[in-house]
């Protein structure tokens, strides 16, 4: 099981991407431009129907926020167009009546043209041009290849072409999430674990491949406090158990991932079972 870091909140079912108009392309996006807006007004109530759209506890599994935006860049500028339905684009259509509707009904005044120009946005858009590298199972997709829009205040200011992936030549790959833990296991199957009479290391273990693309931190699943630590564990043994660990990962060297071209950390749980010859006998994720 992969998990990918990252400082968003997350909901169980897939979810629906936005939209965005480039170049000629309909073009899908994971980043939520009118949520943010939407945390920073008193447009919306979390837990209410916006413009007659059911959201949050009421929206559907797989669109919890209850609608899609559909943004365009025209010459320098950001712009939303529509806010519809979700799975409204599927049909290849899409209510423009409604969906000025409900344009009006947020940003008034600063509709111009049945579109709003984003100006209080600032930050960085992603859009996918290449093969899917991570996926958390919600919302968020990181690819091989993206384009990279940098915006301030609703102008474009730069459009990059950027890999998240560094592939080197006598590194381990990372392509594949699914095979790090392969991989991670193996290595743990080399250990000679001493002690095995004295200290039981087996547990669920997060293990963290940094940016530099080493293992950088080993933890205990559901002990991540001292406090949590030291009221669970001998202190010998968890310092035993987590150094034995880092000891036989620190030689394995990964490729690089990156998330909007910079380099990210991954985080892998692995759960070891040692017999008591020492020998890991199963394991699962």
């Amino acid at each position: 099981m992969i998990l990918l870091v990252l400082a968003e909140n997350s909901y169980s079912s897939p979810q629906l991407p936005d939209y965005i108009v480039f170049k000629g392309d309909t073009i899908p996006i994971y980043t939520l431009l009118l949520e943010q807006y939407f945390s920073t007004t008193a447009k919306s109530e979390p837990e209410e129907s916006l413009f007659g759209l059911k959201f949050r506890e009421g929206g559907s599994l797989n669109c919890w926020r209850g609608y899609q935006a559909i943004y365009s860049i025209e010459n320098d500028s950001l712009f939303l167009n529509h806010i519809i339905h979700c799975g409204e684009l599927r049909n290849n259509t899409i209510n423009k009546k409604a969906s000025t509707l409900r344009i009006n009904e947020i940003f008034g005044d600063n509709v111009i043209n049945n579109k709003v120009f984003l100006d209080w946005f600032s930050g960085e858009i992603s859009l996918p041009n290449g093969e899917l590298l991570r996926w958390d199972g919600v919302f968020h997709k990181i690819f091989e290849t993206e384009i990279l829009i940098e915006v301030n205040s609703g102008i474009i200011k730069s459009v990059t072409d950027i890999k998240n992936y560094i592939d080197y030549p006598n590194r381990i790959s990372r392509k594949y999430g699914d095979t790090i833990s392969n991989i991670v296991f193996a290595e743990l199957q080399k250990v000679k674990w001493k002690n095995i009479d004295k200290f039981d290391c087996s547990e669920s273990y997060l293990i963290t491949i940094g940016k530099n693309g080493k293992i950088d931190n080993v933890s205990m699943l559901g002990y991540q406090t001292k406090e949590e630590i030291k009221e669970a564990w001998d202190r010998n043994e968890y310092r035993y158990c987590i150094r034995t660990i880092k000891r036989s990962l620190r030689k394995l060297e990964f490729d690089i991932i990156k998330m909007n071209g910079k380099p990210i950390e991954e985080t892998i749980l692995i759960e070891i079972w040692i017999e008591e010859d020492g020998i890991i006998e199963n394991w699962t994720y």
